[in-house]
C-alpha cells in the first residue's frame, strides 16, 4: 500500500515529522518497508540557459551562460549534452551539491581548460529514469530560480507499508489515518461526504440473481459529462503510487479505491444495453477484459451482464466492451459489495491482479457502499461537469454490526500489562468501536470496516498496539541454582543425531514439499481421502505425502536432468496416514542415484564405482537406526518389502516380531516409471518415532564388573546351506549356542560352486569368544564347537563343511 505524505495529511491534521510518522506506523502495526523521500533533490533550482557557444578545445561541449534566478551575474557552465542550446530551462547544481545519479558533490573546475561553475542535469543523473540522450528541458513557464523539486512534485515523500491480510481497512489512505489519529499523532480530518441531490431516478435497473456473490449494488446515472484529463494534482498523486493517469472518470475510480479503500467501476451508460443482471457466469462464456485479454469463465464465477452478454468480472475487472473513453458522455458508476471468497478464486483461477480483487477479497466496508458512489458522484460533477440521477441501490439489507463480550482483564492475562480499563475503552472509541457497559465484562460494537475482529483476543491486539508494545518492561530470565535439565525432547535429539549420521554418510540434506501429485501418493500407500487437501495451492499438490521417498526421488532426478548424476539425499521430516495428530510420524529417509556411494563416486584411476543398490541402503538405515538409540545388534531383517521397492531387492527393519523400525532396498521398475525417473536408484526409511525409548540411566557412573581378564579368541566355521538361507539366520543360530561364551558373529565369505551341489552355498563365519571364569582348554572349545555345529544344522539345516 503506497501513499504520499500530503495525500495523508488530507485526512490527518498532525505537526509530526516524517520521520516520526514512519516510526509510529510501524509501532502500531502497518509496517513501514520503504520511503521515497527526495529530499536531497532540494538543491536543485530551476536555471535557464541565455547563450550556448561551442567550446574552443571540443566538438562536443558547449559553454553556456546560466541564469539561476537569485539576482546575481550569470555563471558559466560547460556541458555535453546535444540539447543544450540558449533559451532551454532545466535544473541546475551548484558547486557544492550531491549529485546521486552520478554519485559526486559538485566543485568549480576546468573542462578542457574552461571554468565550469556547476552542472545542467540529466534525468538520470537526478535518479528520475534512465533518460541521459540529453539535460532535463521544462516548459517555458517554469519558474526560474524556485525549487525544482518542489516545481516537479518530487518534495513529497512516498510511503509504502506492508499490509497483513486481516487489515482490509489499512487500505485507504483515511484508514491509516484513522490509526495514527487513535494512537495519539494527530486529528481525523476530512471523513464528511455530502450526499448529491439527483435529477430523476437511474434508467438503468438492477436484477441481483445471486444474492450469495453480491450483498449489495449501487448505481447512479451522470448524463451529459466531459471525460478529459484529470487535474494535475490528481495525476501527481496517482503517478507518485505508480499508477498511469488515463483519464478523468477512471482516474477518479483510482482515486476513491486508494483514498477511501472503495473499489469502484464506470460504465459508458451509451455502450449498456438494457438494464444489469448480477448472475454467475455460464460455463464457456467469454468476456474481453480492460487489460485487453479474452477471459473463459465458469459458474463458479460471479459477473456484471446487460441483455447483450458479460460486461465486467464482478470485483475483478470490467469488459473493454463498455469501457470509458474520451467521447463518454454518459457514465454509470457501479458500487458494489462482492463475496471476498469467491473473488478471491476467480482472480486466482483467471490470473487476474488488480487493487480491486486486493480490497475485494480481504473485505469493504458495507456501510461504505453508498456514500463510495457519492464522493465519485462528486468527483464527477467537479471535473467533468453533468447531470446525476438518484442512486439505485438493490439487494442491500444493511449491515448487523457484530458484538464482542470483551473482559477487559484479559489484557493483563494476554500480555502481561496492566492497561487502565479507561484507557483500554478509550483507544478503542478512538479506532471506532463502541464499548457499552460498566461492568468488568464490556459489550463492544465492532465498527463495519473491522471484519476481521470476531473475539476478545481480537480487541486485546487493538489495545496492545496502540498502547504499545514498546511499552513491555524488559525482565531478566530467571536464575537457576542448578544445571539446568534436558530442553530437547527425545524425538528433537533424535531427529538432529539422524541427520547428523546422515550427512556424516555423504549425503546431503533436502526439503521436499509435504504436498505431493495424487498418482505420487498411489505409489507409496497413499491416495485415501483423509490425505486430500481441500483446497490446494495447485493441481499437483493436491495430496499430504504418505512418505518422504517421492520427493527425495524427484529431487535426485531434477539434479540427474540438470546433469548431476550422481546424488545421495536424505531428508529426516514428517509424513501422513491420516487426519489425525496421532496418524503422523517422524520419518528419516534417503536415496542414492548412480554411483554416489559411501566410499566415493563416478570415474576414478582406481576404478569406476559401481552402481548403488540394496545393501547401500540397508547401510544409511541402520546408520540412523544406530544414530536414534536403537539396540542394532537385536534388530532383525527380513526380506522383502512395501510394494514400492524391487521385491527381490528390499528388505525390513524388525525390532521382534512386530515392531517395524525401517524398510529399504533398490526401486520398483513401476515405481521409477511413474515418478519420471530413471536410473539406478535405491532408498530407504527410518520411523524415528518407533524406536523404543532408552532406559533410564543410573545418576552416577558404577564401574563394570563383567569385563574377562582372559585372552579372547577367535574360530572359523564354514557351512554349507541351501541357497535360499539367509546369513544373518545362521549367524543368529552360532550365536545363541553359548550366549555367555560367543560375544560375537560376523559373516566373512560366502561361496556358490558347482562342487558344492545344486541350489547349495556355503558361508563362512567367524565367532568370536570370550573366557570369563578361566582359561578354556581343548576339550571346551571342541564342546563349544560342536554346540555351535549343532544349533546351526538346528536352525538352518547346515551342515560343516570339509
Amino acid at each position: 500500500m503506497k501513499f504520499t505524505l500530503s495525500w495523508l495529511k488530507d485526512h490527518l491534521e498532525t505537526d509530526a515529522s516524517l520521520a516520526e510518522i514512519v516510526e509510529r506506523l510501524t509501532s502500531i502495526g502497518l509496517e513501514v518497508e520503504h520511503v521515497d523521500d527526495k529530499a536531497g533533490l532540494k538543491p536543485f533550482v530551476i536555471a535557464k540557459v541565455l547563450t550556448a557557444v561551442q567550446h574552443p578545445d571540443a566538438d562536443r561541449l558547449r559553454v553556456l551562460t546560466v541564469d539561476t534566478g537569485d539576482g546575481k551575474a550569470p555563471v558559466q557552465v560547460v556541458c555535453g549534452a546535444p540539447n543544450a542550446r540558449a533559451g532551454l530551462i532545466g535544473a541546475f547544481a551548484a558547486p557544492g551539491t550531491y549529485v546521486p545519479g552520478i554519485d559526486v558533490t559538485l566543485t568549480v573546475g576546468k573542462i578542457r581548460g574552461v571554468e565550469s561553475h556547476g552542472m545542467m542535469c540529466s534525468e538520470r543523473e537526478l535518479e528520475l529514469s534512465d533518460e541521459h540522450n540529453g539535460i532535463i528541458d521544462l516548459p517555458e513557464d517554469a519558474p526560474v530560480g524556485t525549487s525544482f523539486a518542489a516545481y516537479a512534485h518530487l518534495d513529497d515523500p512516498v510511503i509504502e507499508i506492508n499490509l497483513t491480510p486481516n487489515r482490509p481497512d489499512a487500505t485507504s489512505v483515511y484508514g491509516i489515518a484513522r490509526d495514527l489519529a487513535a494512537s495519539g499523532l494527530g486529528r481525523l480530518v476530512g471523513g464528511a461526504i455530502m450526499p448529491h441531490v439527483g435529477s430523476g431516478m437511474c434508467p438503468v435497473k438492477v436484477t441481483i440473481e445471486a444474492p450469495e456473490l453480491c450483498p449489495g449494488f449501487a448505481l447512479t446515472l451522470v448524463s451529459g459529462v466531459k471525460n478529459g484529463p484529470s487535474p494535475k494534482w490528481l495525476q501527481q498523486r496517482l503517478l507518485a503510487i505508480g499508477l498511469r493517469p488515463i483519464s478523468a472518470l477512471v482516474d477518479i475510480t483510482n482515486y476513491v479505491t486508494f483514498d477511501r479503500g472503495r473499489p469502484l467501476h464506470v460504465f459508458d451508460a451509451k455502450k449498456v444495453a438494457g438494464n444489469l443482471t448480477v448472475r454467475r457466469a455460464k460455463d464457456g462464456e467469454k468476456v474481453l477484459a480492460l487489460d485487453g485479454r479474452e477471459y473463459t469463465l465458469t459458474p463458479e464465477m460471479c459477473v456484471i451482464a446487460d441483455e447483450d452478454g458479460v460486461e465486467s468480472i464482478a470485483g475483478i475487472m470490467g469488459g473493454e466492451h463498455s469501457g470509458c473513453d474520451e467521447n463518454t458522455s454518459d457514465v454509470l458508476i457501479e458500487s458494489a459489495l462482492w463475496d471476498p471468497i469467491t473473488t478471491a478464486r476467480t482472480g486466482r483461477a483467471l490470473g487476474i491482479i488488480t487493487d480491486a480483487r486486493y480490497r475485494f477479497e480481504r473485505g469493504v466496508d458495507p456501510e461504505f457502499m453508498v456514500p463510495g458512489i457519492e464522493l465519485a458522484t462528486r468527483l464527477v460533477l467537479d471535473f467533468c461537469g453533468g447531470t446525476p440521477s438518484e442512486i439505485e441501490v438493490a439487494g442491500y439489507a444493511g449491515h448487523q454490526p457484530r458484538i464482542v463480550a470483551f473482559p477487559v482483564s484479559e489484557v493483563k492475562r494476554l500480555t502481561g500489562i496492566e492497561v487502565p480499563k479507561a484507557e483500554s475503552l478509550d483507544i478503542l472509541s478512538r479506532l471506532g468501536f463502541k464499548p457499552k457497559g460498566a461492568g468488568d465484562v464490556v459489550d463492544v460494537v465492532v465498527p463495519s470496516w473491522r471484519p476481521d475482529v470476531d473475539g476478545k483476543a481480537d480487541l486485546v491486539e487493538e489495545v496492545m498496539r496502540i498502547h504499545g508494545v514498546d511499552n513491555i518492561a524488559p525482565q531478566p530470565l530467571g536464575a537457576h541454582d542448578a544445571v539446568n535439565s534436558k530442553i530437547l525432547t527425545t524425538l528433537q535429539v533424535r531427529t538432529r543425531t539422524a541427520k547428523r549420521a546422515l550427512a556424516v554418510r555423504g549425503m546431503m540434506e533436502a526439503v521436499t514439499w509435504s504436498f505431493i501429485p495424487a498418482r505420487h501418493a498411489e505409489l507409496f500407500g497413499g491416495g485415501q481421502t483423509a490425505l486430500k487437501l481441500a483446497n490446494p495451492i495447485a493441481a499437483d499438490m493436491s495430496d499430504m505425502r504418505p512418505s518422504l521417498l517421492p520427493g527425495l526421488i524427484a529431487a535426485a532426478q531434477r539434479n540427474a536432468d540438470k546433469g548431476l548424476g550422481d546424488v545421495a539425499l536424505f531428508e529426516v521430516s514428517g509424513t501422513y496416514e491420516g487426519d489425525g495428530a496421532e496418524q503422523q510420524r517422524r520419518v528419516a529417509a534417503g536415496v542414492r542415484r548412480g554411483t554416489a556411494k559411501l566410499d566415493g563416486s563416478g570415474r576414478n584411476w582406481a576404478g569406476n564405482s559401481g552402481a548403488v543398490g540394496v545393501f547401500d541402503a540397508k547401510a544409511d538405515a541402520i546408520a540412523a537406526l544406530e544414530a536414534c538409540g536403537a539396540p542394532v545388534e537385536r534388530l532383525q531383517i527380513e526380506a522383502g518389502g512395501p510394494a514400492w521397492y524391487h521385491p527381490g531387492r528390499s528388505g525390513t527393519i524388525k525390532l521382534g516380531p512386530k515392531t517395524v523400525l525401517g524398510t529399504f532396498g533398490e526401486f520398483h521398475p513401476r515405481t521409477l516409471e511413474g515418478l519420471d525417473a530413471s536410473g539406478p536408484l535405491c532408498g530407504f526409511e527410518v520411523f524415528v518415532d518407533a524406536v523404543p525409548e532408552p532406559k533410564a540411566k543410573p545418576t552416577k557412573t558404577k564401574p563394570r564388573l563383567d569385563l574377562s581378564a582372559f585372552q579372547a579368541v577367535k574360530r572359523d566355521f564354514a557351512f554349507v546351506v541351501d541357497k535360499a538361507v539367509e546369513a544373518g539366520t545362521l549367524v543368529r543360530a552360532a550365536l545363541a549356542a553359548d550366549k555367555k561364551l560367543v560375544t560375537g558373529v560376523s559373516v566373512f565369505d560366502i561361496f556358490e560352486g558347482a562342487s558344492l551341489g545344486a541350489a547349495k552355498k556355503s558361508i563362512a563365519i567367524e565367532v568370536s569368544i570370550q573366557p570369563v571364569e578361566r582359561t578354556l582348554t581343548d576339550e571346551d572349545f571342541e564342546a563349544l564347537a560342536k554346540r555351535i555345529v549343532e544349533n546351526v544344522g538346528k536352525q538352518t539345516g547346515g551342515v560343516l563343511r570339509g
